[in-house]
């Protein structure tokens, strides 16, 4: 059997590959089951301390596959079909492994989503982000619409959403959208996640939580919540071995405990 999303193991980096360019890399179901495989085994894994996905060819993914939604039926299972897209895509979210998004081409709706749902995004300068599915006489469903409006002015988000204008890379990066632009964005996506890779995994999985997590909570709250989760890190090797290595004048080497 093909797979539609491949796994190329680079150290300690998980580069994820959406493997199917004489589509545009559209997502379906099959695309969902292997990346929940492939996050089976990286969680398992704890020499594997980064992810970065990105598409094979000109596209990151030009959404969810067509071929698919017409053979569903009904709304019923229109329904189930993006339960599972935003159940692989919450679990990318909140996985400890730090995610980024290489995003080569054009992202969008499924496949727009699908870097919303990572931590960091990285683009090419010629790539747009859009969520083009109120053309179909639909809206997103896999998360884009609540990551969108959190993540852009409301105006910015609302104007994609009622319209399907994409936006294009730069002006991604103007609205915070995306971190940077690269001409070659996988491979500046693999030196970051190198960066990332180095660092302490219980750190940087907190820092997720705070952000994901902390950020829906009264301000109040999420001071608390900070608090809790820096103190539990306190008592952690690698909190030692990173003030050891600041005083030594040398690099830490975090080993995850």
């Amino acid at each position: 059997m093909t797979s539609v999303l491949r796994f190329d193991r680079r150290g300690r980096i998980a580069l994820l590959v959406l493997d199917r360019p004489s589509r545009l890399n559209a997502i379906g179901s099959d695309t969902v089951a292997e990346l929940h495989q492939h996050l089976d085994v990286i969680e398992a894994d704890s020499e594997l301390r980064a992810i970065v996905i990105t598409g094979e060819g000109r596209a990151f993914s030009a959404g969810a596959d067509i071929s698919e939604l017409d053979t569903l039926h009904d709304g019923a299972d229109f329904g189930r079909f993006v339960k599972g897209l935003t159940d692989a895509y919450d679990r990318l979210e909140a996985s400890p492994v730090p995610s980024i998004a290489a995003i080569n081409g054009m992202a969008f709706g499924g496949g727009c989503e699908l870097a919303l749902a990572c931590d960091l995004r990285l683009a090419a300068p010629g790539a747009r982000l859009g969520v083009p599915e109120i053309k179909l006489g639909l809206l997103p469903a896999a998360g884009g619409s609540q990551r969108l409006t959190r993540m852009l002015p409301a105006a910015v988000a609302t104007h994609m959403l009622m319209t399907g204008a994409p936006l294009d890379a730069a002006t991604a990066v103007q609205f915070g959208l995306v971190n940077s632009l690269h001409d070659d964005v996988v491979a500046a996506a693999l030196e970051l996640a190198e960066v990332l890779a180095a660092g302490p995994p219980a750190a940087l999985a907190a820092a997720k939580k705070l952000v994901h997590v902390g950020t829906e909570l009264p301000l109040a709250m999420g001071i608390e919540l900070e608090r809790s989760t820096v103190s539990a890190l306190f008592d952690t090797a690698d909190r030692v071995e990173g003030l050891t290595a600041f005083r030594e004048k040398r690099s830490p080497k975090f080993n995850g405990r």
